[in-house]
C-alpha cells in the first residue's frame, strides 16, 4: 500500500504590527505577476512573486493615480534591485524599499514578506 505525500500548504505573510499575518497561498502567485491582497484595515496590498521565489509586498495604490493598480505592473530589475511598473503610468516602485525609482520624492509602504515554509523571506 503507497501512502499519498503529506500536503504542505505553504502561505505568504506579511509582517504587520510586528506580526506575521497570511495574506494568499504560494500557489495563488505566478512569478513574475502579482496579486491584489486585502489587509485586515482595510488597506490593499500588491503580492508578488519573482521568478526565483522570493516574496514581495507594496501598498497596490499607485500615488501618481491614485488607482489600485500596482499589482497589475510588470516586474524587472535594475541591476539587483527588483521593482514593480505602474500598468498606467510606468513608473518603477522598488519592490523592497517601496521607493519610486523615477521620482525620488514619492514611495509607497514596503512590507517584510515571507513563506511560512521558510524557504524565501524578504525584509524591508
Amino acid at each position: 500500500m503507497t501512502m499519498a505525500p503529506e500536503r504542505i500548504d505553504v502561505r505568504v505573510e506579511l509582517l504587520i504590527d510586528q506580526r506575521w499575518f497570511a495574506v494568499c497561498d504560494l500557489s495563488d502567485l505566478i512569478p513574475g505577476r502579482g496579486v491584489a491582497a486585502l489587509l485586515p484595515d482595510g488597506t490593499q496590498v500588491a503580492v508578488f512573486l519573482d521568478r526565483t521565489g522570493q516574496a514581495y509586498a507594496i501598498d497596490n495604490r499607485d500615488p501618481f493615480t491614485g488607482a489600485y493598480v500596482l499589482s497589475r505592473g510588470l516586474l524587472g530589475s535594475l541591476g539587483e534591485r527588483p521593482f514593480v511598473a505602474s500598468p498606467l503610468l510606468k513608473q518603477r516602485f522598488d519592490l523592497e524599499t517601496g521607493r519610486c525609482l523615477d521620482d525620488e520624492g514619492v514611495a509607497v509602504q514596503a512590507y517584510a514578506a515571507r513563506t511560512n515554509d521558510g524557504v524565501s523571506a524578504q525584509v524591508a
